[in-house]
């Protein structure tokens, strides 16, 4: 078994497990486990693949992770609930392990296909934040991975590490995946956040400094 399938069954089991869990909270039915699971699961690929000249038709050949991601799922809605609930608490360390196996693995398909270091970027950060995107807006969520602690940095860094010839064997592969778990987990015990700026705040005294003298006016 070559790296790229190891990084696309720990990727697929994270992912599925995840999207299904989030079904779940959402209280949706069975079907909306799986379809959820399978989204965040396969989502951020087939976006990758759309944009780096992959055929979107490659997903089908994967009967393997399909399966592996319907069993990671079907075992998720049988679990008990204090099973799930262990899950939860350390939700965002399986997360992040989806995060770099992806990150990885389409930083991987990108070089192999001879793509520039921009596009090796963009692959790495679409198919380890993609299917998180679209799980969170199919729930009904503001993505978390664009507001939360730092994530698609860290999926972006591990494309420039690759795309610059960093790590190229199985041995320094498996070190990335290590430390993009490392500083994931450690950008959430920190609460790493990127800059930000609000405009609510400012809108809603803007609002009501509007309010007064638009029924002064009224008057």
């Amino acid at each position: 078994m070559d790296i790229f399938n190891v990084f696309s069954i720990i990727g697929t089991i994270a992912f599925a497990v995840s999207g299904a869990i989030v079904a779940m909270e959402e209280e949706y039915d069975i079907l909306g486990v799986y379809v959820l699971g399978l989204v965040t699961a396969f989502g951020g690929g087939v976006v990758r693949n759309l944009l780096i000249g992959m055929p979107v038709t490659t997903l089908w050949s994967q009967g393997y992770l399909l399966k592996i991601a319907l069993l990671a799922m079907t075992i998720a809605f049988l679990l008990p609930i204090r099973w799930i609930l262990r899950w939860r608490r350390s939700e965002a360390f399986f997360d992040a392990i989806g995060l770099a196996a992806f990150a990885i693995q389409g930083a991987l398909y990108a070089t192999e296909m001879g793509h520039p270091l921009s596009a090796v970027l963009v692959a790495a950060m679409l198919t380890g934040i993609g299917g998180g995107i679209i799980r969170d807006v199919l729930a009904g969520r503001k993505p978390l991975v664009l507001k939360d602690e730092i994530y698609a940095v860290w999926a972006m860094l591990a494309g420039l590490a690759i795309g610059l010839g960093w790590f190229k064997n199985t041995i320094e592969l498996l070190i990335l995946f290590v430390l993009v778990i490392t500083f994931r987990m450690l950008s959430v015990y920190f609460k790493w956040k990127l800059p930000r700026r609000s405009l609510r705040g400012a809108f809603a005294v803007s609002e009501q400094v509007r309010r007064p003298k638009m029924n002064k006016e009224d008057v």
